[in-house]
């Protein structure tokens, strides 16, 4: 699974898939990942991690010094710093959504306040029995676990701390301790599903100790509580080794924040007994985890945007305690070499995640899984706005900024400690926004690692998903197509919605279905072997990027290979006019070696549906069809756009047909629409309707479809 909070399960392990099913998994996942699974169920089913994880006494005599914490381990920052990146508008958007906090309501996930519940309902059992569905600890599955383990990731905590530093009122620290109190009492180390995932353990702790540093100096923070904090930091670090085998197979953001979750207590807690082991642990795998997962192009191994950024929030996180900490004496020479990789590879992870940036809104496109995350909450910035991260990780990895002075560089002025106060504000100040264009620059040179195209004279831009997995896919979206315009994201990404719901909402946004691209007979473009496993991956590749001598127009061509099992290969060039137009041509074309395979057995192609999808804002729409056409005219906030789809084929096309679903709803065409079609979900259990514009046809190959974009002009 490569989602940050779900029930840990490899779904080809149950009796109910075909050995041939697990066979596959262990060819592309490999035996190392297998194995380290295997290895955290055995633990899990004999009783031995029950046993590691029970009550029983940490190593070393409790004293008062093993406990303390080192409370100068943040360096916070300078108030009239904070106000100037603020402005009045943001300080009072953080001081409103404190105040929703102190009325016991919090924003999960970005989106609308919930209540803020931090007492699970009903009797709480050893974590293990969670993991293992005993009966007894199953009333956590009756809804999305999610919802349970959001509030104890203590994101709220990180807005109480930023609006008592900046407001100095002591109601926020009051209710720091108060919350943080019953949620301790109301679930002991070890017990209860918060307590399941080692990930949400390690990312509980890094936030309590962002804020005992923010709330040190309150008359709140008693000597009697801080040392109480000291033993829940320590509880919680002791909860993490005993599943790194678990973390290590999964190899993606698990890793990294455990990782990171032992390096905070290691730093914070410089007495404990364990302190140097954690440092140690969590050094090693942290950076390890970092070589592993980021690729030389820059990408994540977990083919997401959001878990892309989660990904540099952590780092910037450990990355900053490195600047403030002693660590280094601890690491061996080998390690800091493998340090010295891992911040290279960040470099290039930042590079990647700008050059999809829309400059306009800070947006980007929302791609792959999209479970809401937002780790480090250190902004007013709105939660689909990805411009804190990026100036903080610019700052700090590559020593300049992108974006000039605004209410994003909150971030940076937390986590970016690494420099004085001095430098910083200076830094902050002086620093010419050169970053952006030179990525700009880079893009046209770097098709594989930047399929990117740009219409300037429009506004408009477009990406293209190719990629060649090297990593489990989170979403079957080859060639996929974002298209943005005038900072609206007009093609857009469905995102995820929810992971852990009855069908059809059991990640049902993964598909291929609900993706701009092509489906053939109704299939996926990967086999869906659960909830969160695609096999059988569709390799795709960047074939060429041309541009006109006249610079009149610029294409990427690009192809993939999921549909082999039908003889079949879908190619797709993206073109962009100048002038401002947009050209995609979908073409399904033969294998040549099925057909080589095929003539000699005296085997012809059948003939083939195919579904070309668009999912378009839910703005006011007019369709006209003709014999072998449908164009579709939108009315945007910026004038209306037309979306023209043609169909050709050397051979006779039949049943040509488009079909238009809002919301699960049919409004145009017929038969059954499905319910996933027809809605974008922006961060996680949140959906809004979307127009979801198929056209549908049937015939042989080579089959070419031809979708034409045409903008209003002017500005």
């Amino acid at each position: 699974m490569a989602q940050t909070t779900t029930p840990r399960h490899f779904p080809f392990v149950s009796t109910f898939h075909p050995l041939h099913i697990a066979l596959k998994a262990l060819r592309e996942l490999g035996p190392l990942q297998l194995g380290l699974y295997a290895w955290y169920q055995l633990g899990l089913r004999t009783g031995y991690l029950r046993w590691r994880t029970s009550d029983k006494r940490m190593p070393g005599q409790d004293t008062d010094s093993q406990f303390a914490l080192w409370l100068a381990f943040s360096a916070l920052p300078d108030r009239a710093a904070l106000a100037a990146a603020f402005g009045e508008n943001a300080m009072q958007c953080l001081l409103t959504e404190a105040e929703e906090i102190l009325a016991g309501q919090v924003r999960l996930f970005g989106a609308e306040p919930r209540p803020l519940q931090l007492v699970v309902p009903g009797s709480l059992r050893h974590w293990t029995e969670y993991e293992l569905g005993n009966k007894g600890a199953m009333q956590w599955k009756e809804s999305d676990i999610k919802f349970i383990w959001q509030p104890g990731r203590f994101g709220w905590a990180f807005t109480l701390s930023r609006a008592y530093h900046s407001s100095g009122d002591e109601r926020f620290a009051e209710a720091f301790w108060r919350y943080t109190e019953t949620f301790l009492d109301a679930n002991p180390p070890n017990v209860g599903p918060h307590w399941a995932s080692a990930q949400e353990v390690a990312l509980r702790l890094i936030a309590l100790v962002f804020a005992v540093q923010v709330f040190a100096t309150s008359p709140h923070s008693t000597p009697e509580r801080l040392k109480s904090l000291g033993k829940a930091i320590a509880s919680h670090a002791t909860r993490i080794p005993p599943t790194l085998a678990y973390s290590r197979s999964q190899n993606n953001n698990h890793l990294l924040t455990e990782s990171a979750g032992l390096i905070t207590a290691g730093s914070v807690l410089p007495n404990h007994p364990a302190a140097a082991g954690w440092l140690k642990l969590g050094w090693h795998w942290f950076a390890r985890a970092l070589n592993a997962q980021i690729a030389a192009d820059g990408s994540y191994v977990q083919h997401s945007t959001n878990y892309h950024r989660l990904m540099l929030q952590i780092a910037l996180w450990v990355y900053g305690m490195r600047q403030r900490t002693d660590g280094k004496r601890q690491i061996a020479r080998s390690q800091r070499r493998i340090e010295e990789s891992a911040i290279s590879n960040l470099q290039s992870a930042v590079r990647w995640l700008f050059a999809l940036l829309d400059v306009e809104t800070g947006r980007v496109p929302n791609l792959g899984p999209n479970d809401g995350a937002y780790i480090l909450p250190l902004t007013v910035c709105p939660f689909e706005d990805y411009r804190p991260v990026l100036q903080a990780a610019a700052l700090a990895f590559l020593g300049e900024r992108a974006f000039p002075a605004g209410p994003w560089d909150e971030m940076a002025l937390w986590l970016c400690a690494s420099r004085s106060k001095k430098e910083e504000t200076v830094r902050c100040a002086e620093s010419e926004p050169s970053l952006l264009q030179r990525i700009r620059d880079f893009e046209s040179k770097t098709a594989p690692s930047y399929p990117i195209l740009r219409i300037p004279s429009i506004h408009s831009w477009a990406s293209l998903r190719a990629v060649q997995f090297r990593s489990r896919p989170g979403h079957a979206d080859q060639l996929h197509v974002d298209l943005w315009w005038r900072g609206m994201n007009v093609a857009q990404d469905a995102g995820t919605y929810l992971y852990n719901a009855p069908p059809p909402w059991d990640n049902a946004l993964a598909r291929t279905e609900v993706h701009n691209t092509l489906t053939v007979n109704s299939r996926d473009q990967m086999t869906r072997a659960g909830r969160f496993l695609w096999l059988d991956w569709a390799q795709g590749q960047i074939l060429s990027r041309e541009q006109a001598k006249d610079g009149s127009w610029e294409r990427l061509t690009a192809q993939h290979l999921g549909y082999r099992c039908f003889g079949l290969i879908h190619r797709r060039a993206v073109t962009a006019f100048r002038e401002g137009r947009w050209l995609i041509e979908d073409c399904v074309l033969p294998d040549p070696e099925y057909t080589s395979r095929n003539r000699r057995s005296k085997k012809h192609h059948p003939q083939f549906a195919i579904r070309l999808h668009w999912l378009l804002p839910d703005w006011l729409w007019q369709l006209q069809e003709g014999e072998d056409a449908a164009e579709m005219i939108l009315q945007s906030p910026a004038g209306l756009l037309r979306l023209c789809i043609r169909v050709t084929s050397q051979a006779k096309i039949q049943n040509l047909r488009s079909q238009i679903t809002r919301g699960g709803q049919l409004l145009h065409g017929s038969g059954l629409a499905s319910p996933t079609r027809g809605w974008v979900s922006p961060t996680y259990g949140c959906k809004i309707p979307a127009l979801s514009f198929a056209v549908e046809a049937e015939g042989l190959p080579p089959m070419i479809l031809i979708s034409e974009w045409q903008f209003p002009e002017g500005e």
